[in-house]
């Protein structure tokens, strides 16, 4: 199925709730996986910590969407063992193109430091990877991406696995059947991730439900 696998092809695949992983990165098939148990951020549960809370409002980063979305997967993919190979650079290159796949950035000066991509269709969001070169890049991109879809008209932030990691974050994991029906709704909603103007500290800080 990897031979001639199209953008339009992997979308159909994510609206029926499974998605591809490479075993590696100069792996030249992709498995398709559908988990028992699904990860999810729920968009009204996301939790910003009192030091994360610090951070955004520092400002110490800069945020911009969709201005070096390759640089963000080859970050998500720059470490000792990636599911990300060249047939998903392909594709992710395609729905990029196709307005399907956008990517948060955390920049620090004009250093790319951190960041989050993922696919979008209807109202769901099915978040790919995320990567952090700086202190708590990977989650001040979060905490923006978040807003951006709860801005957006997004119901649905599906993360794949759950991680320890999204976990304190606010993650959670929801049986199949939960997802699927989840799922679902989402499609049959408008939302549009590209539409919201740019988000402050400020209007971040006030989107927060929890501290620590």
């Amino acid at each position: 199925m990897t031979a001639g696998l199209s953008p339009e092809l992997l979308l159909s695949a994510y609206a029926q709730g499974i998605f591809p992983m490479a075993s590696a990165r100069d792996a030249t098939e992709l498995h398709w996986f559908e988990p028992r148990l699904r990860g999810i951020i729920p968009l009204d549960g996301f939790h910003i910590s009192r030091s994360l809370a610090r951070v955004i409002s520092r400002e110490t980063y800069s945020i911009r969407t969709n201005t070096a979305f390759r640089a963000v997967v080859e970050g998500c993919a720059d470490r000792p063992e990636t599911w990300i190979n060249d047939t998903l650079f392909r594709l992710y290159d395609a729905l990029h193109a196709l307005g399907a796949a956008h990517a948060v950035e955390v920049w620090q000066g004009e250093d790319l430091v951190g960041g989050i991509f993922g696919v979008t269709l209807g109202g769901a969001f099915f978040g790919e990877s995320m990567f952090s070169r700086a202190p708590n890049a990977s989650k001040v991109a979060m905490a923006y991406t978040v807003d951006r879809l709860i801005r957006g008209g997004f119901s649905l932030f599906d993360t794949q696995y759950l991680t320890p990691h999204l976990r304190s974050l606010g993650g959670i994991e929801i049986p199949r059947l939960d997802y699927r029906k989840r799922l679902r709704r989402a499609l049959g909603q408008q939302a549009e991730f590209t539409a919201p103007p740019p988000a402050t500290a400020q209007s971040i800080l006030q989107r927060r439900t929890q501290t620590s």
